[in-house]
């Protein structure tokens, strides 16, 4: 499996990655994967569930277990938001496909987010929004092939963006699709 092949997206929750994913996929041919109802499907549980039964700890190794476990080409996946802590499931996406870090300021995420806990944001108990993100954007940081500033642009853009911008990753290593 040639690591080109795939498209895997990261943020954090609310940055939209399973609609730009979607949206992506389709312009691009790919399959659509979202990590977080494969998780949700493997245990049928919501994720929110499964953080309440096993804890945040418990739950990102779930979450790194099913992710490092996925495979496959031509396909367009969103991972959770957590993703960034699994350093197995990490280097293994890497291999995968693309790492695109999709980067929405603080502000923009909080008005985009609502309850935190009906969504199953894995966070350690009495961390905020702001120290979440202040601790999750050096790990995106540090996976991501490709940045894209989402800040001023709509889910469309963003899709329009991802698209034009793997293709031109693929291009500059020698890969045409």
């Amino acid at each position: 499996m040639h690591k080109l092949k795939n498209t895997i997206l990261i943020g954090m929750p609310g940055v939209g990655k399973s609609t730009v994913g979607v949206v992506a996929a389709k312009r691009m041919g790919c399959r659509f994967v979202d990590s977080d109802l494969v998780i949700q499907d493997t245990y049928g549980r919501l994720l929110h569930e499964l953080i309440e039964e096993h804890g945040v700890e418990g739950f990102l190794e779930i979450e790194n277990r099913v992710n490092a476990s996925l495979n496959g080409e031509n396909m367009v996946i969103a991972t959770g938001g957590s993703v960034c802590y699994g350093g197995e499931a990490m280097r293994h996406l890497q291999q995968l496909g693309i790492v695109v870090y999709l980067k929405l300021g603080c502000e923009a995420l909080a008005e985009r987010l609502g309850d935190l806990h009906e969504r199953g944001v894995a966070m350690k108990q009495g961390q905020t929004l702001a120290e979440l993100y202040l601790e999750r954007v050096l790990l995106y940081e540090k996976y991501a092939d490709i940045v894209i500033d989402c800040e001023e642009k709509t889910l469309r853009e963003t899709a329009e963006e991802v698209c034009r911008l793997v293709k031109l990753f693929r291009k500059e290593k020698g890969e045409n699709f």
